[in-house]
């Protein structure tokens, strides 16, 4: 691995999702594994992630009071602009 092939903790966040849900494509989970071994920071963020998907998983769209569905989508909005 060279230095420019080593993920960031940003693409890191970003990518958790896919990573989660076993869609990166091998290369890139590489990346991102080697990332993980380096990076307590980023070991905790994906066990909160791993947590977070578990308590929050089972909700339905139904369950989400229509404000707070759109306080989550302002928020993720403004981080995505960033």
């Amino acid at each position: 691995m060279t230095p420019t092939d080593d993920l960031t903790c940003r693409e890191l966040v970003e990518l958790v999702t896919d990573y989660l849900e076993g869609t990166l494509a091998p290369a890139e989970r590489s990346r991102f594994e080697a990332h993980l071994a380096g990076c307590r920071h980023c070991r905790a963020y994906l066990e909160q992630m791993r947590l977070t998907v578990a308590a929050l998983g089972r909700l339905t769209e139904q369950d989400i009071a229509p404000d707070a569905e759109a306080a989550l989508r302002s928020a993720f909005r403004r981080w995505k602009r960033g």
